[in-house]
């Protein structure tokens, strides 16, 4: 039987630090899966749950979103994937007399962990305005009030309505109908805070803000990039790929301030060389790059490219590919030219010999995949970069062909799918033109606010009501002061949950949480019939996922029920809306615009087979959607580049693009820190409280530095330092009470765990065009505790 929640959690004095990992994977991967479902699940249900994850007739992972491929095993699942299930279907429960025992400001001095380890929502709690306490409250109830104060708004667009990475595309797509038919575009996402930058930047350049790569292209690129990711943590069976490539010989070059293990050698937990061997070298070539320093990088490259070109005509470029599907050649390769070396080196932190011997190996490739993550995507110039990585596959015409393209890795097994299905706050006008058509209003055409702006508008007063169809946004969020108190600005806060999280705790004056049913769950139609909904993966594969174990409680509704039940308090059960309409944020006469066609609401609650007939009609490469996602492995959406090397840009081709290289200098005696994972994490849920491959257990407020950094600044590994970020704004943001690790990391650069140091990020330090909080290129310096703010350290400027 699973063990109960643990009620405290140790102090950081039982925080150990051992030596980091060289390898990933492996017989420890398998134990601590078990181990972690064991103590969740208990053994039976371990084992039924898990030989369902990623099958055809079983539920898709709602952890990364990874492709399965075409060939599955029975164990389609990883380390991190097994622990994301395991949290999701644990037998513990939060109960109304858990809320009853904790006022709402103790649950905010809890941590994530200790939240997260109480279980499952078990059903409607709310919260009044003259209470501490969350109560139960009736579903109907429950939609009355969210209705009663979106209706009471003066403008739709003093609500913002937050989506996370999991949600199916049949609630996606009901959620952004019923905030359209209230009258904004609101929809910020957690996309905002994470690739942005990567849809920005292919958007303009290739014309489809999606990767162009399949699984099949890395097992025959000649060359794969993998920049700024930690696959062993983030996306672990993607190591099971890059085996795969390698064993067909590719080789791989890992871009990256941080050595990781799960780069370095992958121990495969499902054959004999990887349980009893020595596993597979991953990495051909490591540049421990200094954070920030990818445009550099990929600038250099290309232009030693061109001098390639240069010196030997018609050997190194594809030349015929440039004139017929590219545009801004000349100026870019002027640009390249211009380039001064000295910038290169300081803003990479890399030798040239090493940038030099990568160059060769590129020009030596048939075929090469760029891959990313977070490490790309959260920095200023983060979509100037992404341009860059462009730019460089270019010039060899690795876009369109096998074994070529872009392949930004993709965190929540739904976010992709989430913007597909129209969760943006800039949405494309021809889709709200065919969803216009569909259901016969108008939708709002101004921008809404995404993420960051939310925050901001919350802390003004101009959102007064906060509605999340899942996540946990407070955690998620940067600046967490100013987050916290925007949200708690809020007249309502809206929390669609599996699991108690932070945002329960951090809450506006009024507060619901609506449970709802996990994707490992069964989903029964108004006949008891079980439904499915869908996914789409980081490759732009559709496919079906079915819950499989009985609801945590009788008390929970699936997502897509929640938003037609809300629709339907909200507008009247006839599906029209009953207040007032939204043209450009000010008030007509009736809520949606134009001619305020009905929506089936009730008929879209009893059959997804609906929605889906829906979004085929309104959602390009949807045609015959319920009959081509009942196919074995779901099908492929469409994608220009990639199908027929067109590329549906503003110039008809894939562009070029000029960036200026802006080296990122910090002030004496500062670092550059970076948020990531732990190993014992998924975003912003926390597993446990160790990350074995970095050599840490028990504890997470560490800062990973060079040796040579921390000695410079008087500190000794193993000292308590408090981390104090510095912006533009002059206030200094604090994290205290970190043990400073010394760490194998990229000079003058540090790293922390999120959210931990979420708290570091300031709300106004953004990527330009994507307004990406940046996460990895925060100012810091570090004092030992025991000094106060004004008392310079050793090596640090007085």
């Amino acid at each position: 039987m699973a063990r109960k929640a643990p009620r405290e959690e140790p102090g950081e004095d039982a925080l150990e630090v051992g030596e980091p990992k060289r390898w990933a994977a492996g017989l420890p991967a398998v134990t601590h899966a078990l181990r972690m479902g064991y103590e969740q699940m208990g053994a039976r249900r371990t084992a039924l749950t898990l030989l369902k994850v990623n099958q055809q007739d079983g539920f898709d992972c709602p952890g990364c979103a990874w492709p399965e491929g075409e060939h599955r095993s029975r164990a389609e699942f990883c380390e991190n994937g097994a622990k994301a299930v395991a949290e999701e279907a644990t037998v513990r429960r939060v109960t109304p007399e858990f809320f009853a025992a904790h006022p709402v400001d103790e649950l905010a001095r809890r941590s994530d962990y200790w939240l997260g380890q109480q279980g499952r929502l078990t059903e409607p709690m709310y919260k009044a305005a003259d209470s501490e306490h969350y109560v139960p409250v009736g579903w109907e109830e429950a939609f009355t009030i969210a209705a009663r104060e979106l209706n009471a708004l003066r403008s739709p667009d003093e609500a913002a309505f937050y989506t996370s990475g999991r949600t199916s595309n049949e609630a996606a797509y009901l959620y952004q109908l019923l905030v359209r038919k209230f009258g904004t575009n609101n929809l910020p996402d957690c996309s905002n805070m994470c690739h942005e930058s990567s849809g920005s930047a292919l958007t303009e350049t290739i014309g489809v803000g999606k990767g162009s790569v399949r699984l099949d292209d890395l097992y025959c690129a000649d060359l794969i990039f993998v920049v700024g990711q930690n696959p062993g943590t983030n996306h672990p069976r993607m190591l099971s790929a890059l085996e795969k490539a390698k064993r067909r010989g590719a080789r791989i070059v890992a871009v990256n301030p941080l050595p990781e293990a799960g780069l370095q050698r992958f121990k495969n937990p499902q054959n004999a060389r990887g349980i009893a061997g020595g596993g597979t070298p991953l990495t051909d070539r490591f540049l421990q790059i200094r954070l920030g320093g990818d445009l550099a990088l990929f600038q250099a490259l290309s232009r030693l490219l061109v001098e390639a070109e240069d010196a030997a005509p018609g050997t190194v470029l594809d030349h015929d590919f440039i004139t017929a599907h590219t545009d801004g050649f000349q100026d870019y390769a002027a640009h390249l030219r211009e380039i001064d070396w000295a910038d290169i080196t300081e803003a990479t932190g890399l030798a040239r010999e090493a940038i030099e011997a990568t160059a060769r190996e590129v020009a030596a490739a048939r075929s090469v995949v760029v891959c990313w993550a977070m490490g790309l995507t959260q920095h200023k110039h983060s979509v100037p970069t992404i341009r860059e990585v462009v730019n460089f596959l270019l010039l060899r015409g690795n876009l369109g062909r096998p074994g070529a393209g872009v392949c930004p890795v993709r965190g929540h097994s739904n976010v992709q799918g989430d913007r597909t299905m129209g969760i943006h706050e800039k949405p494309d006008p021809e889709f709200l033109a065919a969803l216009g058509r569909e259901f016969g209003f108008d939708p709002p055409r101004h921008h809404g606010c995404d993420a960051v702006e939310a925050i901001r508008a919350m802390a003004a007063g101009e959102v007064k009501v906060f509605f999340a169809m899942g996540g946990n946004f407070v955690s998620a969020a940067p600046d967490t002061a100013a987050t916290e108190r925007a949200l708690r600005s809020c007249r309502l806060t809206v929390q669609v949950s599996t699991k108690l999280n932070r945002s329960h705790a951090v809450c506006g004056r009024e507060a619901l949480i609506l449970p709802t049913l996990g994707r490992t769950e069964r989903d029964r139609g108004p006949g008891g019939e079980r439904r499915f909904v869908t996914v789409e993966d980081s490759m732009g594969i559709v496919h079906a996922s079915h819950g499989t174990l009985p609801p945590a409680s009788p008390h929970l509704l699936a997502e897509p029920v929640i938003v037609c039940r809300l629709a339907q308090s909200l507008f009247g059960t006839g599906g029209r809306s009953t207040g007032s309409r939204s043209t450009g944020g000010r008030r007509t006469d009736g809520r949606g615009g134009g001619a305020d066609g009905p929506v089936p609401w009730a008929g879209f609650e009893a059959d997804y087979d609906a929605v889906r007939d829906s979004i085929a009609r309104v959602v390009p490469g949807f045609d015959g959607f319920n009959t081509r996602v009942r196919q074995p492995g779901g099908f492929t959406l469409p994608h220009a580049p990639r199908d027929e090397r067109r590329f549906p840009t503003r110039t008809g081709k894939a562009n070029f693009t000029v960036n200026t290289l802006e080296v990122l200098r910090v002030p004496p005696g500062r670092l550059l820190l970076q948020t990531l994972r732990s190993h014992d994490q998924y975003n912003t849920t926390i597993y446990g409280l160790d990350d074995r491959y970095r050599g840490i257990h028990r504890g997470r407020r560490v800062v990973f530095a060079h040796p040579e950094d921390l000695a410079e600044r008087g500190i000794t590994d193993g000292d308590l330092v408090d981390l104090v970020s510095e912006w533009t704004d002059g206030l200094d943001r604090r994290a205290d009470a970190f043990r400073a690790v010394a760490y194998d990391t990229a000079r003058g650069c540090c790293a922390a765990y999120f959210p931990e140091a979420n708290a570091l990020v300031p709300l106004g330090s953004v990527a330009d065009t994507s307004n990406t909080p940046t996460s990895k290129s925060i100012v810091v310096r570090l004092e030992r505790r025991g000094r106060t703010s004004h008392e310079p350290g050793e090596g640090q400027p007085g």
